[in-house]
């Protein structure tokens, strides 16, 4: 990360996070985010886990964001900054770093020239439009957006204020993206369901006339599929953020502020509740309803619906993760399980 032109003092910092400097000088000078491994005098890190105590006992940060229990982890040289979440408190000086940068995601507005922009398609004030992006007729883009290059806007196509759309995203027509949205590259956004009828031994396409409707800052990441629905919309709700990889089929219903990991697959008509958490590369079959607050492993394959809030493990079946782990125990034992039922097979006909 590039350090600031203009260096900012700890305090400052704690005022930004709404936490006070209790111990040590509040005039430290800090221009830079780091690792605990790589950071330097003038930079800012965070320590959350006790098992990178010995990592941070040897950091050169100038401060470190910090739980109080694991404070004494560090060197005289760094200055603790307590907060009651250092892995949060990272994430807001993050976002605060970044906006300070210049030029490295913010834009001044304009068309390139190489844009092409239908006459019908509406730009708020101060949208960029990147070099051969497409604004196709009847589209919206709010206020302060960026368009990337490369980038396909379809026919009656909205994207919200404050939206950033990474080079080479298609989004098809009819599809509605809420505000302060980041798409990134390579993803494709209402393309057709796959919605086909057999018959004589032929698939018949059934035409996929519903639309996708993102909210909210949501974050989609590269390279993910989500498709339109067969007649009513695709949703995905507000405060959403997707990996990359991701394929979210028709007619799918995501809940606000859940989150996807890379390479889940969803299958049509999947329902999933509000704040889940789905980790990478597992899969949910369609029709299945998810309640809010469900926890899925990675590779987990969700064959049937989740009723109960929780943490769930497994391939088959699927299981609540305890009861998972109870028979991981018994599978790793099932060798010597087998080999004392054949002896007691051979003890019984021997004793007839």
């Amino acid at each position: 990360m590039r350090r600031l032109e203009r260096p900012v003092t700890l305090a400052q910092i704690a005022e930004l996070l709404g936490v006070r400097v209790t111990r040590g000088s509040q005039e430290i000078r800090i221009s830079r985010l780091a690792s605990l491994e790589s950071a330097q005098p003038g930079d800012l890190s965070f320590l959350n886990d006790s098992r990178y105590g010995a990592l941070a006992g040897q950091s050169c940060a100038s401060a470190v964001l910090v739980t109080e229990a694991l404070a004494a982890s560090l060197p005289a040289t760094s200055q603790p900054l307590i907060v009651a979440d250092p892995y949060l408190a990272f994430a807001k000086a993050a976002r605060w770093f970044e906006s300070q940068l210049p030029g490295d995601r913010g834009h001044s507005g304009g068309i390139h020239p190489a844009a092409t922009v239908a006459s019908g398609a509406r730009l708020g004030g101060g949208v960029a439009v990147g070099a051969r992006a497409v604004i196709e007729d009847g589209a919206e883009i709010g206020e302060g957006s960026a368009i990337g290059p490369g980038v396909v806007v379809g026919a009656g196509a909205i994207i919200g204020p404050g939206s950033r759309i990474a080079a080479n995203v298609t989004i098809y027509g009819d599809c509605v993206i809420g505000r302060a949205a980041i798409i990134h590259s390579g993803t494709v956004i209402g393309s057709d369901g796959f919605g086909f009828a057999r018959e004589s031994g032929r698939w018949l396409k059934i035409p996929q006339l519903g639309g996708v409707v993102i909210g909210d800052e949501v974050e989609i990441g590269a390279n993910c599929a989500i498709d339109r629905g067969a007649l009513d919309d695709t949703v995905i709700g507000d405060g959403c953020k997707l990996d990359n990889l991701i394929q979210i089929a028709h007619n799918v219903r995501i809940g606000a502020h859940s989150a996807l990991a890379g390479c889940v697959g969803v299958a049509g008509s999947a329902r999933i509740g509000e704040r889940c958490m789905i980790g990478g590369g597992a899969g949910i079959l369609g029709h299945l309803e998810i309640c809010d607050d469900v926890v899925i492993s990675a590779m987990s394959l969700v064959m049937s619906s989740i009723s109960k809030p929780g943490f769930y493990t497994g391939v088959f079946p699927l299981l609540e993760n305890r009861d998972w782990e109870k028979s991981g125990v018994l599978v790793r034992q099932l060798p010597q399980m087998r080999q004392r039922l054949r002896e007691l097979e051979r003890l019984t006909k021997e004793n007839k």
